[in-house]
Order: C-alpha cells, then sequence, then structure tokens
C-alpha cells in the first residue's frame, strides 16, 4: 500500500486507460564477473507490495520472486552472457538482454516503463508509450517487479557459478567489486566468466603481464 502524500506509481495513468504495461529493469550490469539479467513484467492494475530489489533481504525477494509471477499477466527473464558483454560492451549487451526478456512475455504491452535503460528499439510501440525515468524501481511497483526478478535469476545463476569456480566466492558478492571478490581474484587470476574488458579485472591482467616479463 502506498502512504498518505506519497506519489502515484509511475503506471497509475496508462492503467486508468486501460493498458497493458511491462516494466523492465536489469541486475548485474556493474560487476565484475557473470551475465547481465534483465526481467519484464506485467502487473495487473491495482496495488502491490513490490518495491526495490536493493531495499530487500534474499529471504525478501525470493518470496516476493513467487508472488510476481503468481499475479502477473506475463513475465520474462533474458541474460546476455560473459562473452557478449566482452564482444558487445555493457550496454549493448543489456539491450540485448532487455530484447530477449520482453520477447518472453505471454502477452504484448501496450506501454513499457524501464529504471533508466533507454530502449528506443527494442520497443516496438510508440515513443510516447515509453518511460525510462531514473529510480523508476523505486516509483513503479511493475519496474520494482521485474528488478525482483532480475536479481533472484541472476543471484541464482551466480550460486552455479560459485560450483564451477570455487574459490572466487561468487555466492558472497555475486561478481561485485568488493574487497574479498579483489583479493579472490587477485590470488587466483580471472576466471573464465570475469569480465576482462571492464577496468580493475583488465588492469589486474595488465600487471599479471609486467610482472610475468619483469617489467617495472
Amino acid at each position: 500500500m502506498r502512504s498518505e502524500g506519497e506519489s502515484p506509481p509511475l503506471e497509475r495513468d496508462w492503467w486508468e486507460a486501460g493498458l497493458r504495461v511491462a516494466g523492465v529493469d536489469e541486475a548485474g550490469r556493474g560487476a565484475w564477473a557473470g551475465p547481465v539479467v534483465v526481467a519484464a513484467v506485467i502487473l495487473p492494475r491495482g496495488e502491490h507490495p513490490f518495491r526495490d530489489s536493493k531495499t530487500l533481504s534474499a529471504r525478501q525477494r525470493e518470496a516476493l520472486e513467487a508472488r510476481v509471477k503468481a499475479v502477473a499477466l506475463g513475465w520474462g527473464v533474458g541474460l546476455a552472457a560473459v562473452d557478449e558483454i566482452e564482444r558487445l560492451g555493457i550496454l549493448k549487451a543489456t539491450h540485448r538482454a532487455a530484447q530477449r526478456a520482453l520477447e518472453c512475455l505471454a502477452v504484448l504491452p501496450d506501454a513499457l516503463i524501464t529504471d533508466y535503460l533507454r530502449l528506443e528499439r527494442e520497443w516496438r510501440g510508440p515513443a510516447s508509450l515509453l518511460r525510462c525515468p531514473p529510480k523508476a524501481d523505486r516509483d513503479s511497483p511493475t519496474v520494482a517487479a521485474a528488478s525482483i526478478l532480475a536479481k533472484v535469476a541472476r543471484d541464482r545463476h551466480m550460486l552455479e557459478l560459485e560450483a564451477q569456480y570455487p574459490g572466487y566466492g561468487f555466492a558472497t558478492h555475486k561478481g561485485y567489486g568488493t574487497t574479498l571478490h579483489r583479493e579472490n581474484l587477485i590470488r587466483l587470476g580471472p576466471s573464465p566468466v570475469h569480465r576482462k574488458t571492464f577496468a580493475p579485472v583488465r588492469c589486474l591482467l595488465r600487471a599479471d603481464e609486467k610482472r610475468a616479463f619483469n617489467w617495472d
């Protein structure tokens, strides 16, 4: 429920017009390792308990993931793997993952809201029915629902990578640039799922090359 005086959800006018609104959000865009994951969700008009996944605990996200999938008119998750991120760059790879998520929707949306992700090329509808403001995961329950699905899906993927590449701590830091991740990266060197074009990993590789050739 929204408290008194709180701004209405971003999709309210579109809901009142009878439009199906899809929300899109991503997880993992700034990580050093692993894929970028994007989710798309269409919610029915009404009050929803969903909020930005970053404000929730892992247990809360998993509980709300089930609720999102139960009430959604449609939902989809798209992924862009590390090789695509390296080849295309993170922004284009994120757009590709978003397109895959939208293609998974069981029904076509009439309008689209993203969390500052400009999907003009991926959105097939009128430009007037695309909104991409910052903090949309705070101001739109539909985008918040997408943020929950994206985060939970990516965290599960990182748990799988922990089993494949033990020692990096993927289950703990989920590929983000924490002190633990940096220490393990220095100790073990990059794995096949590290983004070698990202500055922290790239700088570490250059440092290793210099040490190997005794460069000063």
